[in-house]
């Protein structure tokens, strides 16, 4: 049976540190589907579309992997797809608790679904999307934790 794994996340934008977590669960699964949610109680910085296609630009390279959006119950959606395991990233301590609650509770929803908790390379450790955002917004060099295709895409928006 093909392996599939999801990651899901806001993306808001993605990051160097996603692309670390997306490369190396592209070589332990068949398949990767990069799942951006629709959180319609969220506001986002990019656009659902802008989040999209800076991802499907991202990870072009990785041939087991597509960037897919949604908007509804992350283990329904994994369901639909033939998903069995869910990877959650955890930079720090901190992210363990909230990570740990949403684990045990897309359990309860579908006991057939895993989740697979992986940590950043060192180097991406402390790289968030809403930190990247701060910076942006800040005038400072967004280089060092962005892909340039997703640096283009944020400059461009913040210009605006």
């Amino acid at each position: 049976m093909k392996k599939i794994a999801i990651y899901p996340g806001s993306f808001d934008p993605i990051t160097n540190g996603h692309i670390d977590l997306i490369k190396r669960a592209s070589k332990l699964f068949d398949e990767v589907i990069i799942a951006i949610t629709q959180n319609s109680s969220k506001s986002s910085f990019l656009s659902i579309e802008e989040r999209v296609s800076a991802a499907e630009n991202s990870i072009s390279s990785l041939k087991n992997t597509k960037v897919l959006s949604f908007n509804s119950l992350l283990v329904d959606f994994a369901k639909e797809h033939n998903v069995q395991i869910i990877i959650r990233g955890l930079r720090a301590v901190s992210d363990f608790e909230y990570e740990f609650q949403l684990s045990g509770m897309n359990k309860r929803l579908n006991s057939e679904i895993e989740t697979l908790f992986m940590t950043p390379s060192e180097e991406f450790a402390n790289i968030s999307s809403s930190l990247v955002r701060e910076i942006l917004l800040l005038g400072g060099d967004i280089s060092p934790f962005v892909p340039s295709e997703v640096k283009k895409i944020l400059l461009d928006i913040a210009k605006k």
